[in-house]
């Protein structure tokens, strides 16, 4: 069957898990469904809509999806597998896309693939880029079963650099079939939906250094509480860093903090609603991510929004949106007495932490959530010639 309208396509969108990662689609699928309104998300975890975007998106519960997991990698990421639910195939079958996105290599993605020769639909990977585990050649397997798929698949929308070489170095895809440009970028609006007022400035001394996150290893925040010690050991107390969020070390690391006598710089905030996060990002002055390995690193982009000057660790995927020594720096998170250097210069000259912010600000002008819906767009042109 032809398609003559682009209006009319028929997309599916293959999410088996939107669990707490699920917010950073969302926008995405708003967007996408205003140019493409006849698209329907299927999921088999679904936390339900996030501030702001109630019901801007269709979706569809298949099933449940449980993550098996056979346990940690070194970089702190679990090692297992996405159990979906096979009940998929009737929901694809009774919809008919004439277009599928389906995120990764998942068993979903798989079953799109196998079905394309009768379906006659065409696929298309979102990929946000992966850990090295599961981008490592060590498992013959997992890459045999990665190539084999990535064969079949018509385009690829790829979020990051590193992912984009992955697809290209190591499954050779065909470069013309990869699309590539950030999409997982922040709602400002979003971010803000359920915003309290706060007077953050006049309460603690600047400038406010802010840490948004788990508080688990992988996370590094104790990188940068180490830093905030040699600070203080150097006599330089006069700045305060806010931590917003928890997890399982944040007993630990409070401790931590008070044993070193951090207390008067350090300020524990917990966990945040995330149409409130927007708030602390318009009061901080300096974004700090100290994480070992992030495949992307919402956080980072969503400070850069709201003018954040920027410290990135090297291990996340969105330091690529840095730009070094004009919005911020870069370090190795192997070595506080770097980020303790990079926080001292910024402590110590307010104007390029003003100058700093200012230009990420400008930087992200140019990846708002409407801009990245375009590499969407381009893919589903690329493969549209050939639907029938």
């Amino acid at each position: 069957m032809s398609v003559d309208n682009i209006q009319n396509d028929r997309v599916a969108w293959l999410l088996p898990s939107m669990g707490t990662g699920g917010i950073s689609f969302q926008h995405i699928l708003s967007e996408f469904s205003q140019v493409f309104p006849n698209t329907i998300t299927f999921t088999g975890q679904w936390p339900g809509y996030a501030p702001s975007f109630e019901n801007l998106f269709t979706v569809q519960e298949v099933g449940t999806t449980r993550y098996v997991e056979f346990g940690k990698a070194l970089n702190g990421y679990t090692i297992g597998f996405s159990l979906a639910s096979p009940q998929i195939i009737r929901h694809l079958l009774q919809f008919k896309p004439h277009i599928i996105f389906a995120n990764a290599f998942t068993a979903w993605t798989m079953i799109a693939l196998l079905l394309k020769p009768v379906c006659r639909w065409k696929v298309i990977i979102t990929y946000e880029g992966g850990s090295s585990v599961y981008e490592s050649t060590s498992s013959t397997v997992r890459y045999q079963v990665r190539r084999f798929m990535a064969r079949l698949t018509d385009a690829f929308v790829v979020n990051s650099k590193n992912g984009k070489n992955y697809l290209l170095d190591t499954l050779k895809v065909n470069p013309k079939k990869v699309f590539s440009k950030p999409f997982l970028v922040p709602s400002v609006e979003a971010l803000l939906h359920q915003a309290k007022p706060l007077d953050l400035k006049h309460k603690f001394q600047s400038p406010i250094f802010l840490y948004v996150g788990q508080v688990v290893p992988r996370k590094g925040l104790k990188i940068l509480l180490d830093a905030c010690i040699l600070l203080k050991s150097q006599g330089f107390t006069n700045y305060t860093l806010l931590v917003v969020g928890d997890g399982d070390k944040r007993p630990e690391l409070e401790k931590y903090v008070n044993d070193n006598s951090l207390t008067k710089q350090v300020e524990w905030i917990g966990k945040v609603p995330y149409g409130q996060l927007g708030s602390y990002f318009e009061q901080a002055d300096v974004f700090v991510f100290p994480t070992y390995d992030d495949i992307w690193g919402m956080v980072l982009v969503e400070a850069m929004a709201f003018g954040n000057a920027i410290i990135c660790s090297k291990g996340a995927g969105a330091v690529e949106m840095l730009l070094e020594g004009e919005n911020g720096f870069s370090f190795d998170p192997d070595h506080p007495e770097l980020l303790a250097e990079l926080m001292l210069k910024l402590i110590q000259d307010p104007n390029l932490v003003e100058k700093m912010g200012e230009v990420s600000r400008q930087i992200m002008s140019k990846h708002l959530p409407t801009q990245a819906i375009s590499s969407f767009s381009e893919a589903i042109n690329s493969v549209r010639s050939n639907l029938v």
